[in-house]
């Protein structure tokens, strides 16, 4: 099974960027964010079209999430429950045996505090429908752009100042909750070490530099972590003709074990 996720920043612009990797990569699941579109104007039929039904929860303008499924899907959540924030940010289905939630974590720079807090407040949230989620003994991926880089070697030297919400201890410190409820990071589970950037800035010339953050996650639960294959950013596609600042994070799983009854 391979799942992916995608900051796409703005989807109708780089439609046919999407479109031609669907068809090179043949994802079962792509997971999208920062649409920048309502759900009506979706480009839902193009996507059909290619063979994939789409869970769209839209927004004018700013952020947006949308997950592509090759096979049938239900939509389990429209929202992330907790959040009282109505921002466009989150849609979980469940299909093939496995709920994904798909998640446009708020960057926290802009807004002050205020705009921090809500950050921290979405990330609590996550953990508690994690919390929630392993309790009932569900199979889960939550992906998506986390807008944290877990770790000084996820972050570029010099690409971010340290009072930047990217990187500040309580952005770190909320990560790690995250994983310490037993959850795995699927690209450190496979790579711990070294440069794995998935988002290079427009400005200042940082693809040509690789002044890269690793931002974009797939925090696998414990069964599906046991299914972990592969787990990669597709770098090729930051050097195509307008692309988004963000790459692909591809992660392939295994099929799962016969249940026993």
């Amino acid at each position: 099974m391979k799942l992916a996720t995608w900051n796409v920043n703005s989807v109708r612009p780089r439609l046919e960027l999407v479109l031609e990797w669907l068809a090179r990569e043949q994802p079962d699941v792509l997971m999208l964010q920062e649409i920048k579109c309502e759900t009506e104007q979706f480009p839902t039929q193009a996507f059909e079209a290619a063979g994939y039904g789409c869970a769209v929860v839209g927004q004018k303008t700013y952020n947006g999430v949308a997950t592509l499924s090759h096979t049938p899907f239900e939509i389990t959540n429209a929202s992330l429950p907790g959040v009282a924030d109505p921002a466009a940010r989150y849609i979980e289905i469940r299909t093939q045996g496995l709920l994904l939630g798909n998640l446009y974590l708020p960057n926290g720079n802009s807004g002050g505090e205020e705009g921090y807090a809500t950050k921290l407040a979405f990330a609590d949230a996550l953990h508690d429908r994690a919390q929630t989620l392993l309790q009932a003994n569900t199979d889960f991926v939550l992906a998506g752009d986390y807008n944290i880089c877990p770790t000084p070697e996820d972050c570029a030297p010099g690409a971010l100042g340290p009072e930047d919400a990217l990187v500040r201890p309580q952005s770190r410190a909320a990560w790690r909750r995250l994983r310490w409820l037993g959850l795995t990071d699927a690209l450190r589970a496979l790579h711990p070490h070294g440069a794995a950037y998935t988002f290079w800035d427009y400005q200042a010339r940082a693809w040509e530099r690789d002044s890269g953050l690793r931002i974009d996650h797939m925090l696998l639960s414990p069964r599906v972590a046991e299914r972990l294959r592969t787990a990669a950013p597709d770098r090729e596609e930051r050097e195509k003709p307008r692309p988004s600042d963000h790459v692909p994070l591809v992660v392939t799983l295994s099929e799962p074990p016969p249940r026993s009854h």
